[in-house]
């Protein structure tokens, strides 16, 4: 796991070191282990390192195979990589290192890009291939491991993070007015390829990109889940899904092992991570550390759930370790937590994660989590009304959207607002998109390929690599989602959602954490914005920045700061905290 930039010209010109080593700079928190920038001609790579696999400097990066014609940067994990490089040894590809990285190396030289399918895991990564000229770029199924793009003329940039483009310098920080509506409708999420900033892409998950010595460029999706049933399924029990479920999950648990150093589990007390902790202790982990987090009580919402936490850490025997935080700490963090956000990303969850992983980076490089278990097998509330639905796009953006386009334009600054409702629309080709037989499928679908690779998969790795931490993710097991796609939805729905999974956990688990209420990381005090974070909020939306930019309407935003708690979206978010954090990301980001 690590940090990786770059750049990559097509004029004639030489790529610009320097820059790419302000770009690899800006991405040492993601790598603290090593760093490195090499190239020539027209392309320079730069690669901060998180030593997780092969400790030693023959893996180091960026790696070049001079007999192969090609130098490869990387970041992420390929689980299956001993299996891959005995094949590769089998071909007679010779190695110099024991390392992941390599295995992209020489399964790149052996299979073209078409070596990701073989991969089972999360990667970005970027090879110059001396033979032709030409850059490849790819990311992994599901986007774990991110990928930013930055084009201008004659010339390409890549890099881990957001930031580290923007310290690349030369950058368009224009607002694109298309992603603030996504924005501002679709939860915070902006999907790919945009980003906020107009000068700054992103590549999307599952694709590949390629770019010829001349800069003309192609790209292609090379995976896609199915939402239907053979007929063979429709022949399989509840009790046959639920053992397949337990069955696929086990071997994902088991893939995201493999390390050089050992593996923890960040520990909700929430059936998806308590399940992952069962399972690990059943594979015979011994001293498995596992970390959870809490926070004070607001308005009489609880914000810990420790009871849970403690129960599966009793019931393993594992080495637990319980993080509180009190509000004046979580305000002190508040500020470096937004400037860890490649995008703006409201979700509470967000402090949680962060505090969480600068913790248990002291204990731990690599941690398994249970992100992706409710958009892969149907946890949210926002499914089962879909069950009976007759216009899938108007009841999906009735629970998931946090307004409608005529309120959109009421709350936004004159001329920033689209004439077109852009969101729904794009919402409304994914879900009708051929491939996911009923409204359920559809929505799990696109939750699965847009939603969660721009919330809480983003989410995940820019809080814990803020760190230097490692987090995996078994629930985005790609043949464990392509398992879970196949299910009938009413298998999935059952028991409040995610029937099927629980029915998985209770052979493994203690059902008072199966049956209880559906938890978040309770951060109660940014859901009400009272006292200082009011004040904070207030401040950051008139400070002459945010008065010069003009996002928002000035009246609707005096109705927010009179009574935060009165608007709330569907989705139980602040609307204050929404534009808030906007203007708090923008402004951390000199934007």
């Amino acid at each position: 796991m690590c940090g990786i930039a770059g750049e990559f010209r097509f004029d004639g010109n030489l790529a610009d070191a320097k820059a790419v080593a302000r770009m690899t700079d800006r991405l040492a928190p993601r790598g603290p282990d090593g760093a490195g920038v090499a190239g020539q001609g027209p392309f320079v790579f730069g690669h901060r390192r998180l030593k997780i696999i092969d400790l030693t400097d023959q893996a180091a990066q960026p790696m070049s195979d001079p007999g192969l014609g090609l130098t490869l940067v990387f970041n992420g994990c390929i689980y299956n990589y001993p299996a891959l490089r005995a094949e590769l040894e089998g071909l007679g590809y010779c190695f110099f290192s024991t390392s992941d990285t390599e295995v992209i190396l020489k399964a790149f030289h052996a299979w073209g890009a078409d070596c990701v399918t073989r991969f089972h895991g999360m990667f970005a990564f970027a090879v110059f291939d001396r033979r032709d000229g030409s850059l490849t770029l790819a990311r992994d199924r599901f986007g774990i491991k991110p990928m930013y793009l930055a084009e201008q003329p004659g010339r390409l940039r890549f890099a881990s993070t957001l930031q580290a483009i923007l310290a690349g310098g030369e950058v368009s920080t224009d607002i694109d007015r298309v992603a603030l509506a996504h924005y501002m409708s679709f939860h915070a999420v902006v999907p790919a390829p945009r980003t906020l900033l107009a000068g700054v892409h992103k590549l999307p998950p599952a694709t590949i990109r390629r770019v010829l010595a001349d800069g003309t460029s192609s790209e292609r999706r090379y995976w896609n889940a199915t939402y239907a049933r053979s007929e063979a399924d429709a022949r399989l029990t509840a009790q046959d899904w639920r053992d397949r479920v337990h069955d696929a999950l086990l071997t994902a648990v088991r893939r995201r092992m493999v390390a050089d150093v050992p593996v923890g589990v960040l520990l909700s007390g929430g059936v998806d991570s308590s399940l992952i902790t069962g399972l690990l202790a059943g594979e015979g982990q011994k001293g498995l550390m596992t970390f959870s987090i809490g926070f004070e009580e607001a308005k009489g919402e609880k914000g810990d759930e420790f009871v849970y936490s403690d129960l599966i850490a009793n019931r393993f025997g594992t080495d637990h370790h319980k993080i509180f935080v009190p509000s004046a700490d979580l305000m002190a963090a508040l500020p470096d937590t937004i400037g860890a956000m490649s995008e703006p990303m409201v979700s509470y969850d967000n402090i949680g994660f962060f505090l969480l992983s600068r913790e248990v980076s002291k204990h731990i490089k690599v941690v398994q989590s249970g992100q992706g278990a409710d958009e892969v097998f149907a946890g949210y509330h926002w499914y089962p009304p879909l069950a009976t639905s007759q216009d899938v796009v108007s009841d999906y953006a009735r629970v998931f959207f946090d307004r409608d386009h005529a309120t959109l334009g009421r709350q936004l600054g004159k001329g920033w607002a689209c004439a077109e409702d852009e969101a729904r629309a794009f919402v409304e080709t994914h879900l009708l998109q051929q491939g996911a037989e009923t409204p359920v499928d559809r929505a799990l679908r696109l939750d699965s390929e847009i939603m969660l690779v721009d919330d809480p998969v983003k989410r995940v790795d820019n809080m814990t690599m803020a760190w230097g931490l490692e987090a995996r993710v078994p629930f985005l097991d790609h043949e464990l989602v392509e398992l879970a796609a196949r299910i009938p939805p009413e298998l999935k729905l059952a028991q409040g959602g995610k029937g099927v999974l629980k029915d998985v956990a209770r052979k493994v688990v203690p059902a008072d954490v199966i049956d209880r209420p559906k938890g978040y990381f309770p951060v109660p005090q940014l859901k009400y914005l009272d006292g200082p974070y009011l004040d904070m909020a207030r401040e950051a939306l008139t400070s002459q920045a945010a008065r010069e930019r003009g996002l928002f309407d000035k009246d609707w935003l005096e109705e927010l700061f009179a009574a935060p708690a009165d608007h709330i979206t569907p989705l139980r978010g602040s609307e204050l905290w929404q534009v808030a954090l906007l203007e708090l990301w923008l402004q951390e980001n000199g934007i």
